[in-house]
């Protein structure tokens, strides 16, 4: 077996996961647990989204530093779509832990990275636009001289934004809708459930704010840490309401049991 195939869990076999009777733990025991099981899944999910993100962050980078608005639209439509399959990949394979479902990590992360490359497209230019402009904005927030009452627009829209997103992700992971669909799911998740909502836009905001404060020290850190590590979080805490919402767990279920047993005609014919 080669090293790359080592590193990837190449296998076609059912993989790790957990006792079906065992009790799902809650809380920091939960993350601890998960954190324990899948961690090297996560790094290597997050560290895939962490590589394709970074045209958008040089992209970025270069329209702040230039004041070019040409490289937020490059920055936001283009590195948007070349990271929008990554961190959908990365999403599922956080949300297959969440579900204990048993399988090896490369497998999976690239029957799901097949599935959902092409729908995550277009969302991905859109909210990578949207952000993108949003944080050109930010950062130029005091050349504008703007009042107390645009910063609060501006805060509270990269606030919507992020939510939106945690809830647009996990979606384009699992589910095969339009884009309209799927963002009105998002807001009435994230208006249904706004303290679970503000706790996973919090986990979010404190991460890159210490991020921030600790640059350029913290560009150390970021490769190990990457993406997984806030969007880890924040799944943890937005997972039982679209549980509850999608019915996630048991739907999934079916359709993996359906695919077994597809299999086992196929063979037998």
């Amino acid at each position: 077996m080669s090293i790359f195939s080592s590193f990837f869990g190449g296998y076609n076999r059912p993989g790790p996961g957990v006792r079906p009777d065992e009790p799902r733990k809650k809380g920091f025991m939960r993350l601890l647990e998960i954190l324990g099981r899948d961690f090297w899944s996560f790094f290597k999910a997050g560290l895939l989204a962490y590589v394709s993100m970074l045209p958008f962050l040089f992209g970025m980078i270069l329209a702040v530093t230039t004041h070019a608005v040409i490289f937020v639209l490059a920055a936001g439509l283009i590195g948007g779509m070349i990271a929008a399959p990554q961190l959908c990949g990365m999403a599922d394979t956080i949300l297959r832990s969440l579900r204990d479902e048993p399988g090896y990590w490369w497998p999976t992360y690239r029957r799901a990275w097949k599935r959902n490359a092409r729908a995550c497209l277009l969302p991905g230019a859109v909210f990578g636009l949207i952000l993108g402009m949003q944080v050109f904005t930010l950062f130029h927030m005091d050349s504008l001289g703007t009042s107390v009452i645009s910063w609060a627009i501006l805060i509270a829209g990269l606030v919507l934004v992020l939510g939106l997103i945690t809830y647009i992700i996990p979606q384009l992971a699992l589910l095969e809708m339009p884009l309209a669909g799927i963002l009105k799911n998002a807001i009435l998740l994230f208006l249904g459930y706004l303290p679970r909502s503000v706790g996973a836009i919090a986990v979010q905001v404190v991460y890159w704010g210490l991020f921030l404060l600790y640059f350029p020290l913290s560009m150390y850190i970021l490769p190990i840490t990457n993406l997984w590590l806030p969007m880890v979080l924040s799944l943890l805490i937005v997972y039982a309401p679209m549980e509850k919402s999608f019915n996630l767990e048991a739907t999934i279920k079916q359709m993996r049991d359906a695919e077994l047993e597809n299999s086992r005609t196929d063979s037998h014919n």
